[in-house]
């Protein structure tokens, strides 16, 4: 549960640390994030868990 809640706050500095450095590049990102059909957002979230996933027991 530790490593769980560590990674969860990494997960918190690394987006506090995009919004710090390029609040606007974030808000380019997000204005055209929304632009995007939801099945296509939902397939890149789920791009990115899988590739998380895997990095994870690489790394492990």
């Amino acid at each position: 549960m530790d490593l769980l809640m560590a990674a969860l706050c990494l997960v918190l500095v690394i987006e506090g640390l995009l919004l710090f450095i390029a609040p606007g590049g974030w808000k380019r990102m997000a204005a055209e994030a929304q632009k995007l059909e939801d099945r296509h957002l939902r397939r890149f979230g789920g791009v990115m868990v899988v590739v998380g996933l895997v990095a994870l027991q690489l790394v492990r």
